[in-house]
C-alpha cells in the first residue's frame, strides 16, 4: 500500500515503480501529492484498460521535487528518455523540448533547432517546454535587433527591409562588425544577463540623447523596453558540456541523511539516496566508497571542501581534470539547495509519523526500526507468515522475511504467530543482530498475547502492538481496552500502511506456494 500521505506537494516528478523496484510510468506535477492521488481515487471502471494496467502494477512510488513546474517538465523528459517507461507514451521520433540556434553564419540567424545540441556549428540555448514562450523570444529579439531570417543572403534587399524588420547585410547594408555587436547583445539576452545589457544601453542612450542623436536614442529606449519584457521569460536547463553530481546531506540522530543528484550535460537524470551512521570522517569515506564503483564526473557540486588527497585520488582514477566546487551563491548554491529541499521531504516527511506513533502508545524511544507479522493461508492449507521492515518509515525490502509454516496444520493463527515471531527473533538473538525498536502483529489480543509469550522465552524486551482488521484497533500489553485512534492520526495511518504491507507480501508467497503445489 502506498503511503499518499508521504508524498510531499511540492512541484516535481514522481516515479511509478513495480514489485521488482523497475520504474514503469513517470510524470510531472504541480503539485505532487494531488497527482499521485488521482490514480488511486478512481473507480476501475473511469480508468482506460492502460492506466488501470499501470494502476495494477505499481508497488511503489518516489520522486524529485523542484523548484518549480517549469523544471519538473524539463526534468520529465530527461528521466523518460533515460529509463523509458513501460506506460509512457513511446514517440519513436521524439527529440529534446526545442532549442533556440544562434547559426555560425557570417551574419548570424536566429533559428529552431530540434537536433541535439551540440550537433550544429553554432551556439545553442534552452531547451524551452513552450513553444509559445520559445516563438515570442524569438521574435521580440528579431525584431527589436533586425536580425536577418532568409537562409541564404538574396540579391536585393527583401520586404523585412523595408518595413524596417532587417539590416540587409544582403545588400551591405551593414558591415559585419557592426551586425555582430548585434548579436553579442541576443547572447547576453539568451544567457540570461539582461541586467547587465540594460545598463550598457541605457548609458548608450543617454550619450545619445546628450548628442543630439535622438534616433539612436530611440532606438536603444526600444531596445531596453523589449529586454525587460523578456526578463521574466521561461526558464531553461543549464547549459554544461560535461557532467556534474551534487551531493549534500543532513546529520541527524547520529545518522547521516544523503542525497546525490547525478547531472549529465546540464540534465538532471537521476536522484540516489543513503542513510548510514555518523563517524566524524564519514563524508570523505563516503565520495571514496562511492566513486570506487561508479564513474567520477568532472566537476562534485560539495557542501564542504574535501581533503586535496581525497580530490587527487579522484583524478588519477578518472585519468582526467576534476574540480570540487563548494559554492555560496549563485546557480550551483541553488542546486545544492534543491538537493537539501529533497532530503528534508525524503527522509524527514516521516518523521512526523514516527513522532506521533511514539506518542499515542507512549514509548520511551522513536520507533525507527519497526517489524510487522501477518500470516496467510487458505482454508488451513499453504500456511505462511510474512515479516517486513521499515525504516524511518520507509519499507527497507532487504529485509523482508517470508516463513513456511511448519508446526501448524490447520487454522490457528495464533500458534502460527507464535512460530514466526519465534523463528524471527531466535535468529537474530544468535546472530547478535540490531533488534526493531517496534513489533507489530497483524489481528487482535489473541495473537499479541502468543508473540508476547514468545518474547518472554526468549527474554526479549521489544515493545509490541497488534492491531485488529475490523474496527483498526490497536491492542497493547497490560491494557483490556483496545486503544483506538483517530481514522486521520498520523500514528494510525503508519500502523496501516505497515500491516498492508505485510499482508501483501504474505498473501503474495502464499499464492506461489499454491501455484506450485498445482504445478507438480
Amino acid at each position: 500500500m502506498i503511503d499518499l500521505s508521504a508524498i510531499p506537494t511540492d512541484p516535481g516528478c514522481y516515479q511509478f515503480k513495480d514489485r521488482s523496484d523497475k520504474i514503469i510510468y513517470i510524470g510531472k506535477a504541480k503539485n505532487l501529492r494531488k497527482r499521485v492521488k488521482t490514480y488511486f481515487k478512481k473507480s476501475a471502471h473511469t480508468l482506460d484498460p492502460k492506466t488501470q494496467a499501470l494502476v495494477e502494477n505499481i508497488d511503489s512510488v518516489d520522486f524529485i521535487v523542484t523548484d518549480n513546474e517549469v523544471e519538473a517538465l524539463i526534468l520529465e523528459n530527461n528521466l523518460i528518455k533515460r529509463n523509458q517507461p513501460k506506460y509512457n507514451i513511446d514517440f519513436k521520433d521524439s527529440k529534446r523540448y526545442a532549442y533556440i540556434e544562434l547559426t555560425g553564419e557570417a551574419f548570424p540567424r536566429l533559428v529552431i533547432a530540434r537536433c541535439d545540441v551540440g550537433t550544429g556549428k553554432g551556439m545553442y540555448f534552452g531547451p524551452f517546454v513552450s513553444a509559445g514562450a520559445r516563438d515570442y523570444i524569438m521574435y521580440v529579439l528579431r525584431r527589436t535587433f533586425r536580425i536577418r531570417t532568409c537562409k541564404r543572403l538574396p540579391k536585393r534587399a527583401c520586404l523585412r527591409h523595408h518595413i524596417n524588420l532587417c539590416q540587409a547585410p544582403c545588400i551591405g547594408n551593414i558591415t559585419e562588425e557592426k551586425y555582430l555587436e548585434k548579436i553579442k547583445m541576443v547572447k547576453l539576452i539568451l544567457k540570461g544577463k539582461t541586467s547587465q545589457l540594460i545598463n550598457s544601453l541605457s548609458k548608450q542612450m543617454e550619450a545619445a540623447s546628450a548628442g543630439r542623436n535622438y534616433e539612436r536614442a530611440l532606438e536603444s529606449r526600444d531596445q531596453i523596453e523589449a529586454i525587460r519584457s523578456l526578463k521574466e521569460r521561461q526558464n531553461m536547463e543549464r547549459q554544461r558540456k560535461f557532467d556534474e553530481d551534487i551531493i549534500n546531506y543532513v546529520v541527524k540522530n547520529h545518522r547521516v541523511y544523503l542525497i546525490l543528484f547525478n547531472v549529465y550535460k546540464g540534465c538532471l537524470e537521476n536522484k540516489q539516496e543513503f542513510e548510514f551512521e555518523f563517524n566524524p570522517d564519514f563524508f570523505e569515506e563516503f565520495i571514496i566508497q562511492y566513486y570506487s564503483e561508479y564513474n567520477i564526473p568532472k566537476e562534485l557540486i560539495l557542501p564542504q571542501a574535501i581533503d586535496a588527497s581525497v580530490v587527487e585520488f579522484l583524478r588519477l582514477k578518472r585519468k582526467g581534470a576534476l574540480k570540487a566546487t563548494i559554492p555560496k551563491k549563485g546557480d550551483k548554491k541553488k542546486l545544492l539547495d534543491l538537493v537539501m529541499k529533497n532530503i528534508e521531504v525524503t527522509f524527514f516527511g516521516h518523521i512526523a509519523k514516527l513522532e506521533d506513533l511514539k506518542a499515542k502508545l507512549g514509548l520511551q524511544d522513536m520507533p525507527m526500526v519497526i517489524e510487522c507479522f501477518d500470516i496467510s493461508h487458505l482454508s488451513g492449507t499453504s500456511t505462511v507468515g510474512s515479516m517486513v521492515q521499515f525504516r524511518s518509515a520507509i519499507p527497507d525490502k532487504s529485509n523482508y522475511r517470508r516463513f513456511k509454516i511448519r508446526s501448524v496444520k490447520s487454522i490457528d493463527d495464533t500458534s502460527a504467530i507464535a512460530e514466526v515471531v519465534r523463528r524471527r527473533y531466535t535468529r537474530l538473538i544468535n546472530e547478535h543482530s540490531e533488534m526493531p525498536s517496534l513489533v507489530i502483529i497483524d489481528g487482535g489480543l489473541g495473537q499479541l498475547n502468543a508473540a508476547l509469550n514468545v518474547h518472554k522465552k526468549l527474554g526479549v524486551k521489544l515493545p509490541i502492538i497488534a492491531i485488529a482488521k475490523k474496527f483498526e484497533e490497536v491492542y497493547l500489553p497490560g491494557r483490556r481496552e483496545p486503544l483506538r485512534l483517530s481514522r486521520k492520526s498520523k500514528a494510525l495511518q503508519l500502523i496501516q500502511q505497515i500491516r498492508d504491507e505485510a499482508h501483501r507480501f504474505a498473501i503474495k508467497y502464499n499464492r506461489l506456494l499454491r501455484k506450485k503445489e498445482m504445478l507438480s
